[in-house]
């Protein structure tokens, strides 16, 4: 059977196995697993600057591009100033991942970004962030830190016949949220696709005019929940042979 690879950027946090504790490029498991039970092979995409350069250095090599949840992005990514409210960041991994989502969209391959990864997707195509929503007046996003279980559901309003819809059903959806940034301006080509209630906050954005390209700022990854990522492995799966 060909499976799709989807090329899964990398987190670069502080992990400790054996005897080692140091900063490491690691993606989760609960990521690993969805795209396993989807079909796809996942394949670890390291921050580097000749890909930021180059990024078909990379998208040649893979089917569909997920990008994860993590820290903060740069506000310089998207034109602004650091008003203080930014917390940790990391330039390169901007840079590599806003790089890679301009390729995989100008090549039309199949794009999903979770959390972080939805902020990326709409900062590449011109867009802006809220650097804290509570600032701006919406609702607290990130009720327990550290978590994404029972204490951080909350209800969305998600459009049919969208991409979001095939994530997780249309209509009023319970996701989870650990988040403190958001969609300000679209950017280029985008729709909002579900909003939080009662703070209409976009929790989805898509490109209708792409094969599949989806952000959504919930976790689908997460094991309490049931939302699988059996679309987005779908749209790599058909993509084979169309991209390289």
């Amino acid at each position: 059977m060909i499976a799709p690879v989807i090329g899964v950027c990398t987190a670069f946090e502080i992990a400790r196995w054996g005897f080692w504790n140091q900063q490491a490029a690691i993606i989760p498991a609960t990521y690993l697993a969805k795209i396993h039970a989807a079909g796809g092979i996942p394949l670890g995409l390291v921050p580097d600057t000749r890909a930021v350069e180059t990024p078909g250095l990379l998208i040649d090599r893979i089917d569909g591009l997920l990008l994860i949840g993590g820290v903060d992005v740069e506000p310089s990514s998207y034109g602004a100033a650091n008003n203080g409210r930014t917390e940790a960041t990391e330039p390169l991994r901007d840079e590599f991942e806003l790089m890679l989502a301009r390729e995989a969209m100008r090549r039309d391959i199949p794009v999903l970004g979770v959390c972080r990864g939805m902020q990326v997707l709409n900062v590449a195509a011109g867009g802006t962030l809220h650097q804290h929503l509570l600032d701006a007046g919406y609702a607290e996003h990130r009720p327990s830190p550290g978590r994404l279980d029972h204490a951080t559901f909350h209800e969305v309003e998600v459009d049919c016949d969208t991409h979001a819809a095939r994530l997780c059903g249309s209509g009023i959806q319970v996701v989870n949220s650990h988040h403190h940034q958001g969609v300000d301006r679209l950017g280029n080509g985008a729709v909002v696709t579900a909003r939080s209630l009662p703070d209409q906050l976009p929790e989805a954005i898509e490109w209708p005019d792409h094969r599949y390209v989806l952000g959504v700022q919930w976790h689908p990854e997460a094991a309490e929940l049931q939302h699988a990522l059996t679309d987005f492995i779908n749209s790599a799966t058909h993509a084979l042979g169309g991209n390289h």
